[in-house]
């Protein structure tokens, strides 16, 4: 399945990107082996989730003479990981942009409901005036991430995108049934979901896996 069958999804079909998910889909990796290829492949959605911030020509001196040069210009970032599997992905993307601001989310599934229920929220003063990335590794049904998106309009923010590693159609379809003007940057989209909400094939609980629990 591709993103021709989701407008508003992005799947990154980047060699090294599905390289990577590869291994991290494999059970005999490693729990160390899992959180660094995170935080690798982390790094390369990044790229994407921030491929159209606007860009402002300054002027600087190299060692041989002035030139104007694109410098990054108006809305700065905000990574909304999901606890806890969200703090995976922040880690790459901060690598990547040291300056960007964090707002915690901290949400958990229901084993019985599969709805999302919020134990911790924490963020920026000023989201309004920020770009918010929100960062799940699994968009399964997607209860979360809604629930994530809800509370982080309910704390002004308007420009939004969702990054995760894997997600399901029906997650999709759920997700932007309620969110529909939030893109999604996505490392692939699987089948489906199996009866206990999890996506297959998938690559198993991504928190469970990252932090060696069960």
């Amino acid at each position: 399945m591709s993103s021709l069958d989701f407008p508003q999804v992005t799947v990154i079909d980047h060699p090294l990107v599905q390289h990577k998910l590869t291994i991290m889909r494999d059970k005999s990796t490693s729990t160390a082996g899992f959180r660094q290829l995170l935080r690798e492949i982390a790094m390369l959605l990044c790229y994407e989730a921030t491929r159209d911030l606007t860009l402002e020509m300054v002027e600087i001196e190299t060692p041989l003479m002035p030139m104007r040069a694109p410098m990054l210009s108006g809305k700065k970032l905000v990574f909304a990981p999901i606890l806890r599997a969200g703090e995976g992905l922040l880690d790459g993307m901060l690598d990547l942009v040291p300056a960007a601001r964090v707002a915690h989310v901290g949400l958990y599934r229901d084993p019985k409901t599969l709805s999302a229920v919020e134990y911790y929220f924490k963020a920026p003063d000023d989201m309004g005036d920020r770009r918010v990335i929100v960062l799940d590794p699994m968009l399964a049904t997607a209860n979360s991430a809604i629930a994530a998106v809800d509370r982080l309009k309910e704390a002004g923010s308007t420009d939004m995108r969702f990054v995760c590693l894997l997600a399901a159609p029906e997650g999709i379809d759920n997700f932007h049934g309620h969110h529909p003007e939030v893109p999604i940057v996505t490392a692939a989209i699987d089948e489906a979901l199996n009866d206990h909400g999890y996506i297959v094939p998938g690559l198993g609980d991504a928190g469970d896996r990252m932090f060696g629990t069960k």
